[in-house]
């Protein structure tokens, strides 16, 4: 299904993670800003890309949109409706629309359930149609992943990861939701079934007409499945764009170095790798003014003191930086 840009459907807005540091007595002396201030859309029928390294914030990011972790602050605008200001009951009714694929599908499933079980218990939780319903439901839906009618009657144990992962994503899909997002769902794969998973992702996204958040940390597979990218850096958006113009322009020198790593299929061609220096700060002591500026090649004064201001360099571009 092709994208929708004049029709959002998840508008976050500034929302903000932070996780408090106590001591012994349980008194918070500090604070770990997992995310901070992270604004993006998704548009109706989209898959939106969100990169960076480990410890950056975005699978905390995913997991405040779907509530699983309350945010500090901030907005999730699901169609119009933010649903950071809704009850408990109501979210796990808006639940129906927005499902979660997670990184490792082995700790995602019940290992004393079989996969029948599993996968109905979705649609018990939200009283859709009888046993024998469920099950013509199940059945049908673990053929749709590519999957053997007598996975019905086994356990989690008996499969492998790619077979595991097929599951999660059934146990996703098996309510038809409007938004899916996806926790590095193969990361934990071979690299020859992670492309097998890709290529049914983007199966079921024109089947289902889904819009997708896919969080990875691997900018070459996002790459794959995305319309739009965004890359994360120490809790924060430091650039957006269409995935073609993030690969021919990115702007950021964070993003310039994240792509300098992924391989050229043509051994001929050449790319200047870009080494960052220093590790990465903690994201209970972050840097003062812009937070990359302790590994940036390009530092200025003003990166030192000022936070940068994100801002469209051109259509649909965005980006954090002082050099813009």
């Amino acid at each position: 299904m092709s994208a929708n840009p004049t029709k959002t459907l998840l508008e976050v807005k500034n929302i903000r993670k932070f996780f408090p540091v106590k001591n012994p007595l349980g008194k918070t002396i500090q604070q770990v800003k997992a995310v901070n201030n992270v604004s993006f859309q998704l548009f109706e029928g989209e898959t939106f890309g969100l990169v960076g390294e480990s410890g950056c914030g975005k699978s905390t990011l995913g997991r405040t949109i779907m509530r699983l972790i309350e945010p500090t602050g901030g907005e999730v605008l699901y169609k119009d409706q933010n649903l950071l200001n809704i009850s408990e009951r109501e979210m796990r009714r808006m639940r129906k629309d927005l499902q979660m694929v997670f990184q490792d599908p082995y700790s995602s499933l019940n290992p004393r359930k079989r996969i029948g079980a599993i996968l109905e218990e979705a649609l018990i939780i939200h009283g859709m149609g009888d046993h024998s319903e469920r099950t013509d439901k199940v059945m049908e839906m673990l053929h749709t992943v590519g999957m053997q009618p007598d996975s019905y009657y086994r356990y989690p144990h008996e499969f492998s990861g790619g077979q595991r992962q097929r599951i999660g994503i059934a146990r996703a899909l098996i309510l038809n939701p409007k938004l899916l997002i996806c926790d590095e769902p193969v990361s934990a794969l071979d690299v020859s079934i992670q492309s097998q998973i890709i290529n049914l992702m983007k199966q079921l996204q024109s089947e289902f007409h889904l819009t997708i958040l896919f969080i990875a940390h691997d900018i070459s597979v996002v790459r794959h499945i995305s319309d739009r990218i965004g890359v994360m850096y120490l809790g924060q958006m430091v650039e957006q764009a269409p995935t073609d113009r993030l690969f021919e322009e990115p702007l950021h020198p964070y993003t310039k170095a994240l792509l300098s790593a992924v391989p050229l299929p043509n051994p001929k061609l050449k790319r200047e790798r870009i080494i960052l220096k220093g590790d990465l700060p903690s994201p209970m002591n972050p840097p003062l003014g812009c937070s990359f500026h302790t590994r940036c090649p390009f530092t200025m004064e003003i990166c030192k003191k000022e936070p940068p201001q994100v801002q469209e360099i051109s259509q649909d571009h965005w980006v954090a930086c002082h050099l813009y």
